[in-house]
């Protein structure tokens, strides 16, 4: 069975399995595809020919280049497609001795006051690239986003009069999340300034680039490593870990755990 068809087997599965997030999928199928790729690399292009030493061999190359966490996933991910493929279509599953080791519990991290000062002094907001980049770490940060949530959030949910955001969260749980003002201002900058200016063809996504065309994971992760570079800050900070650091924050402010929660 061709590769590629199988992880496109696989993927749907997924999609029609309850219980499982987009992003989870989208990062099994990211995951996949560079697993695929080191094997075409070795001249495999079928699910048959993969054996046991090169699963060993795909985890070796990605294991200087990934945290412990994204390695474990990689390894639940091929665990997980080399049985589908030997439950669905009898083709053997070389993956039985794949073990996922937990990795030591680490201290959390995240960004000091100070830090978030430092990253956000970086931008210049007379430029529109910037005002974007800006805005989307403020709106993370200051309001505490998933980045899924902040790359999907759409104009109907944006309240700038009345300084408010409707996040429709996991499990389609919708929240009320107030807009602090230093926010408020970069969002109301952006919206004003750039959006219209990019604004192409009608959209109802809050957050485009200069095509007119909605942003992705990817391009928040990515933005954010290059911009931590330009403010000095050593320190391994995603998305996630700003949005923490906003709870983190809130929690040394005095403000009340469940409500943060």
């Amino acid at each position: 069975m061709k590769l590629e068809k199988a992880i496109k087997e696989y993927i749907i599965s997924l999609s029609s399995t309850e219980g499982r997030s987009l992003n989870t999928i989208e990062a099994y199928s990211r995951d996949l595809n560079k697993y695929a790729s080191f094997l075409n690399e070795k001249g495999i292009n079928t699910a048959e020919q993969i054996h046991e030493e090169d699963i060993y061999a795909f985890i070796e190359k990605i294991n200087s280049d990934y945290s412990n966490a994204s390695i474990n996933r990689m390894k639940t991910t091929i665990r997980n497609f080399h049985r589908f493929l030997d439950f669905k279509y009898d083709i053997k599953d070389i993956s039985l001795n794949l073990h996922v080791i937990k990795g030591e519990k680490r201290l959390p991290v995240y960004a000091t006051t100070q830090e978030i000062e430092q990253l956000m002094a970086v931008f210049d907001d007379k430029d529109p690239d910037q005002l974007l980049n800006h805005c989307l770490l403020e709106t993370i940060y200051g309001l505490g986003l998933r980045v899924s949530e902040c790359c999907n959030l759409k104009t109907s949910q944006v309240n700038l009069r009345d300084g408010f955001v409707k996040v429709l969260g996991k499990g389609n749980k919708e929240r009320v999340v107030p807009i602090p003002d230093r926010t408020k201002n970069i969002m109301n900058l952006y919206f004003l300034n750039v959006r219209t200016l990019w604004m192409i063809k009608s959209t109802n996504r809050f957050f485009i680039n200069r095509f007119g065309k909605p942003l992705y994971s990817e391009y928040v992760e990515k933005m954010l490593k290059e911009s931590l570079v330009k403010a000095n800050i050593d320190k391994p900070l995603t998305p996630h870990k700003l949005r923490h650091s906003y709870a983190t924050h809130l929690l040394q402010g005095g403000a009340d755990l469940r409500v943060i929660q």
